[in-house]
């Protein structure tokens, strides 16, 4: 079974990035849609209980964030896959500007998850890895990724 991790800031493509490549295979499990981190856990454990697919759609940008999840995918034998959504903080504003309702961010709630961001590595416990670009005609750019903690530090 499969546990994949999202990080990235708001904007940066996680939920269409699901929609295009999870939507029809895995559960996606995100605060914007169940609102509390404790419907979050219930609807977790159920994945890990009954080793049903699933995606974190959440921000996830400190390791600490995304450690919970690890080790609680590893524990029922998943495999875990982080996808590292790659974003310049000017483009993020802008897609986010874009959005409406409940969607859109204050652009000072992206520029301090900006600020925040922890890029992940495979040392964290990921079994995969992979840096993901919005491309210049709005494509899919993922690379699997190896990441030394050169690379990895701000």
């Amino acid at each position: 079974m499969e546990a994949v991790i999202f990080v990235g800031v708001q904007g940066s493509g996680k939920t269409t990035f699901y929609r295009d490549r999870f939507l029809h295979t895995h559960v996606r499990l995100s605060l914007d849609l169940l609102r509390t981190r404790h419907r979050q856990r219930l609807l977790l454990e159920a994945c890990l209980t009954t080793q049903q697919r699933f995606v974190i759609d959440n921000t996830s940008v400190l390791r600490s964030e995304r450690a919970g999840y690890i080790a609680a995918s590893k524990a029922a034998k998943f495999q875990v896959v982080g996808y590292y959504f790659e974003a310049e903080l000017e483009a993020a504003l802008k897609r986010n500007s874009q959005r409406t309702g409940k969607q859109l961010i204050p652009a000072k709630g992206v520029v301090a998850t900006f600020r925040r961001l922890e890029p992940p590595r495979l040392e964290e416990g990921f079994d995969r890895l992979y840096r993901v670009r919005i491309g210049s005609t709005n494509d899919w750019i993922v690379m699997r990724e190896e990441f030394s903690t050169q690379e990895s530090e701000r």
